[in-house]
């Protein structure tokens, strides 16, 4: 199998579009959160937590509070990979997450979290940060908007066999990164909806494979009452190479969320076999319709630190 190495800015074209979005960013860090001063009070909590079920939600966490947080995946229910064989995937650990976040300010947060990974490249190291530069208010602002920012790191061993893309020939092939801009409205009390426009760069790829990967998302909560609701994303990935012909499907993922108050506690559906953005976006290779979507949960638990 070959395989596509290119340093993070090298194709001409890429260059252009990542330096247009290096703009845009720029001017939002400086001038957004200004249009934000003269407006009136703030339409909170738009989702209750700060993951939909796959996608990033545009929450940050409050000054001082912590979540830990715990994930886990199992494997395709039906189809060649689920069944009796592996009693529906209950058998099987397509994922595994643990992870701690903390909320430096009420619009800055930063994590740290574990993850088994779930395609070439496992035992992920992830760090991310958070940052929301508009706040939806009652009166005035009509949207929240947050960036969001990841780096992930595979420590597993580096398997023996040369032009595989865990062979790890350079050290900054283990390494890949995300950026996203998270937009949102909460239109009532009951229904919230959010789209995502996604970048991807992965160190190494396979042949005829981009090392950059642009993606686009649009997520829902739909509340049920005030402890439940459902929830719902979509991602689709920009590439040619990402077809059903390669094997290749949309992450598309459905969950019920359950509010104790101290506790989240999330039951979800979904294609997707990895957690995190570098893993899930680029690497959905499960097709709902034949069976090939698992039964995941989530527990994130909050404490408050500030004195």
């Amino acid at each position: 199998m070959e395989i596509c190495e290119k340093q993070i800015f090298k194709c001409t074209t890429a260059q252009s579009i990542l330096f247009t979005m290096k703009k845009i960013l720029f001017l939002l860090f400086f001038m957004l959160p200004m249009l934000s001063f003269a407006q009136s009070e703030y339409a909170y909590e738009t989702f209750k937590s700060t993951k939909i079920v796959n996608t990033q939600s545009i929450e940050t966490l409050q000054k001082g509070r912590l979540d830990v947080r715990i994930g886990h995946r199992f494997g395709d229910m039906f189809g060649d990979g689920g069944g009796w064989a592996t009693f529906y995937g209950f058998e099987v650990a397509s994922d595994i997450l643990t992870g701690f976040a903390y909320g430096i300010t009420d619009n800055t947060t930063i994590g740290i979290s574990r993850t088994k990974g779930a395609s070439s490249h496992k035992m992920l190291v992830n760090a991310y940060g958070k940052y929301r530069f508009l706040h939806q208010k009652t009166n005035g602002m009509p949207i929240t908007l947050t960036f969001f920012g990841n780096a992930t790191m595979s420590t597993m061993n580096a398997v023996p066999i040369q032009n595989q893309l865990a062979s790890f020939s350079k050290f900054s092939h283990r390494f890949s990164y995300t950026g996203q801009i998270l937009i949102a409205r909460k239109f009532s009390d009951r229904f919230s909806l959010q789209i995502t426009p996604s970048y991807v760069h992965r160190n190494i790829v396979d042949a005829g494979d981009a090392n950059g990967l642009f993606s686009a998302g649009i997520a829902g909560r739909i509340g049920l009452n005030k402890h439940h609701a459902i929830l719902l994303d979509l991602t689709v990935p920009f590439s040619n190479y990402r077809t059903t012909a390669n094997g290749y499907y949309m992450p598309f993922g459905i969950g019920w969320e359950i509010d104790t108050g101290g506790h989240r506690f999330q039951l979800n559906l979904t294609n997707a076999t990895g957690m995190i953005e570098n893993d899930y976006i680029p690497n959905t290779k499960s097709n709902w319709s034949t069976g090939g979507f698992r039964l995941g949960f989530t527990i994130s638990r909050w404490f408050n630190l500030k004195k």
